[in-house]
């Protein structure tokens, strides 16, 4: 079967029957040794529009993933919306320093969520430059292969604005304030998410770290961040919608599917087999190779071993279950990548 990578991801997208699954890094792509050989690297490409799009790239020019992909952080947003990021360095993500918004439920103590115009969120900072990335990628490589764009869920961006720690223990004290903080964020997200597809992504990856299972019971996430999800990603147009959440994800498999979304994206935690068998063909799965062990850990042959384990069990797109850390060896990215375009 004769595809190019584009066409075997969005075919795999669409829970289309191939002869292999596609193999690509749909969060965090970029590595030391990417940078290097692009000449691209953190934290300037944080900022920079050209400098994204080529490191972005890299995983498919430099490693032989079937994708390519716009931004390598959940703090863009955040950013542009006043609060205080630290841009790390080469070989570390950028930080929250401090939420520009008091969100503390245990002194009652709550600031009015006042945020810039949709427009002027979409046209300045951080989030203009994903989407100006995303553009070049469309032009450069969008030919051949699937553009993704990584954005971050609502849940973990209103957190970002006020503390993900108060925001949890607001669900407990003041419910009513959580949803009318996360009824603000949303509309920024979903502009964001539009956007992004309207730049060329052929899908939007969304990460919604802070509505994991260790943080939010699985019958807290409909009410606090599957119902925003739903209006915010799975409603884009024209593109592909992903959801990523982080842990042991089994518990809210049903959850996540509800929102709508194209496919979901899973950590190792679970295991493959578990998690096709729970999935059950009603939504892409895309995962979940160990970043830690066997990426980061490991040695070429079980990051191959992984991969084709991974692909047998039946997942729709082979990816590492998480963000990648910038210190993965570029031997052990192009195992994965050749094992599974091998099959």
């Amino acid at each position: 079967m004769s595809m190019t990578p584009r066409e075997r991801v969005l075919a795999a997208l669409r829970l289309e029957k191939l002869d292999r699954p596609p193999v690509a890094v749909f969060t965090q792509s970029g590595t030391i040794t990417q940078m290097n050989t692009v000449g691209a690297s953190w934290p300037e490409a944080h900022s920079d529009p050209k400098l994204m799009a080529k490191l972005g790239a890299a995983q498919a020019d430099v490693q032989g993933f079937e994708a390519v992909r716009s931004s390598f952080c959940l703090t863009a947003e955040a950013d542009t919306l006043g609060a205080k990021v630290d841009l790390g360095k080469q070989d570390r993500t950028p930080m929250l320093k401090q939420h520009p918004f008091k969100f503390d439920p245990m002194a009652g103590e709550y600031d009015e969520l006042s945020l810039m115009d949709i427009d002027k969120f979409l046209s300045t900072g951080r989030v203009k430059t994903v989407i100006e990335a995303t553009k070049i990628l469309k032009k450069t490589h969008g030919d051949k292969y699937a553009v993704i764009a990584g954005n971050t869920g609502p849940f973990t961006l209103a957190g970002h604005l006020g503390s993900t720690e108060n925001l949890v223990f607001g669900i407990m004290m003041e419910p009513e304030m959580v949803n009318k903080w996360v009824d603000v964020v949303n509309p920024y997200c979903k502009a964001y998410s539009q956007a992004l597809a309207d730049a060329g992504a052929d899908a939007i990856q969304m990460s919604e770290p802070s509505a994991s299972t260790d943080l939010l019971s699985p019958d807290m996430f409909d009410d606090y961040a599957g119902k925003y999800v739903k209006k915010s990603l799975a409603a884009v147009k024209g593109a592909s919608s992903v959801l990523h959440i982080c842990g042991n994800t089994e518990p809210i498999f049903d959850h996540m599917i509800r929102t709508g979304v194209t496919g979901i994206s899973i950590e190792e935690k679970v295991d493959p087999v578990a998690a096709v068998k729970g999935v059950n063909g009603r939504c892409a799965l895309i995962g979940n190779v160990g970043v830690v062990f066997p990426l980061l850990q490991g040695k070429p042959e079980d990051c191959a071993a992984q991969g084709v384990k991974v692909a047998k069990a039946g997942f729709n797109i082979v990816s590492p279950g998480c963000g990648l850390s910038a210190l993965i060896a570029d031997a052990n990215l192009k195992a994965l990548a050749a094992a599974v375009k091998g099959l």
